[in-house]
């Protein structure tokens, strides 16, 4: 049960010594009973309390993290059914698959592709972040590990074989680079309980239904096993969708901690044809699932994934936003447009992207309007004549072009006159109402005379 800010006071040292960078121990305390900041911020707390907050204040599903530097993957800390009741925390993960009894040619192209593939959406660099290496039999775990990390340097490693053995010979050749090992059952419960212990490595467990998977998870947690990530055995699109929704209300509602961990489910091994299997796993990360794993990757399979990603795992209260501030697009001068707009990310992207496509050099103004988009922002009072004129003022764009001419959106029009009374040295021009007008106009603007 989760820990109120005046419990957790009381378990503080109360220097208020502002060395955790908030001014007081009772401030402290409200922020890690809100999720706000982690107890260890604290450098005086006991390890007693640590340990008493800690588990209080975790949330319903571990978070877990293997890997290291840019290869670094974590998965769940996860708080809510719904995202719109908080929002969901960690993105879910898109592994390839790979086995040690493919061919060359195949691992080469598998692993040039998830190297390669990156795509850029209103300023995110998106994505797969995960390879899956499965044992076949003979086959060099260890070997093909180490060929991961030298092909595709920020992927995060996933080793797969019931062989403690193997599994231990991978994670030493992937050295700091930590690899989930994935291979617990009932019947190896212990070898993999020691094997957690002598690696430190996070571990997987798979069962044949969803009870199984409690029996060897509660065995594991027993033996003092703290990091797994879970798979319920499900290998149809409803058995996992289901098992899923089934595992995070259980850990949610009823905080049952066998089933607080990430999940890990396998489209790859619920359909023949790589399109089906990207149309499961979007099934799949829309319902909890924490890491998909695909039998091989392609771009027209892994963009829509990556768009669906985003748009899952970005806060609906917080609005994705740049920066305010003077953007130059394609080396402007001073003669060039000028341009403003509000810090909305998808609006700046669009905006700037017309600009880019039609060729004027220009400067893009970029005003905080809090994520709200034009029309959304002037209506809220956060993007009038008046704060539009101070920003222009302190912005110091006067200083870089020679004209004084300000481009508003369309849909700005009715503040034209205002505008020019907030900015009397400036010509106010109302621009097009649609961004895709822009390059037709950018064309033929001439500074007033």
């Amino acid at each position: 049960m989760a820990l109120t800010g005046i419990q957790i006071l009381k378990m503080l040292p109360k220097k208020n010594c502002g060395e955790c960078g908030i001014p007081t121990c009772l401030a402290f305390a409200m922020k890690v009973a809100a999720g706000q900041t982690e107890i260890e911020e604290c450098p005086y707390v006991s390890d007693e309390a640590k340990a008493t907050i800690g588990e209080a204040s975790a949330p319903p599903i571990r978070t877990i993290k293997f890997g290291a530097g840019d290869a670094e993957f974590t998965a769940g800390g996860e708080t809510c059914l719904f995202r719109h009741e908080k929002r969901f925390e960690n993105q879910t993960g898109i592994a390839v698959l790979i086995s040690t009894d493919e061919d060359a040619a195949a691992i080469d192209g598998k692993l040039k592709r998830a190297n390669d593939f990156e795509y850029e959406r209103v300023g995110v660099m998106m994505r797969n972040n995960l390879v899956a290496i499965k044992d076949a039999g003979g086959g060099d775990l260890a070997g093909l590990a180490k060929k991961v990390m030298e092909a595709a340097p920020k992927q995060a490693i996933i080793l797969m074989s019931e062989s403690v053995d193997a599994l231990k010979a991978g994670a030493e050749a992937c050295g700091a680079n930590k690899p989930l090992l994935f291979g617990a059952n009932a019947e190896n419960v212990d070898a993999f309980a020691a094997l957690a212990k002598e690696t430190g490595c996070v571990i997987g467990v798979k069962g044949k239904n969803l009870d199984d998977l409690v029996d060897t998870a509660e065995k594991l947690i027993a033996a003092g096993v703290k990091d797994m990530v879970i798979d319920t055995g499900a290998r149809t699109m409803r058995d996992g969708f289901e098992d899923n929704i089934v595992a995070r209300r259980a850990a949610v509602k009823e905080k049952f901690k066998p089933l607080g961990f990430p999940t890990i489910t396998f489209p790859c091994e619920m359909a023949d044809d790589l399109m089906m299997e990207a149309m499961i796993g979007s099934v799949l990360m829309a319902k909890y699932a924490a890491i998909t794993v695909f039998s091989d990757i392609q771009g027209d399979i892994l963009f829509p994934l990556l768009l669906e990603q985003l748009n899952i795992f970005t806060d609906p209260q917080r609005p994705m936003v740049v920066q305010e501030d003077i953007y130059p697009i394609t080396g402007p001068d001073e003669n060039s447009p000028v341009l403003i707009t509000c810090n909305f990310s998808l609006t700046y992207f669009i905006v700037s992207g017309e600009i880019e496509g039609s060729k004027i050099p220009s400067w893009l103004l970029i005003k905080d309007t809090e994520g709200l988009s034009v029309l959304t922002a002037w209506a809220a009072g956060k993007f009038g004549a008046d704060l539009i004129a101070m920003f222009v003022k302190k912005s110091g764009i006067g200083d870089k072009v020679k004209h004084h001419e300000l481009i508003i959106p369309g849909y700005l029009a009715t503040i034209k006159g205002e505008l020019e009374e907030e900015l009397p040295d400036w010509t106010i021009t109302i621009g097009p109402r649609e961004a895709g007008h822009l390059p037709a106009f950018l064309k033929e603007w001439k500074p007033a005379s």
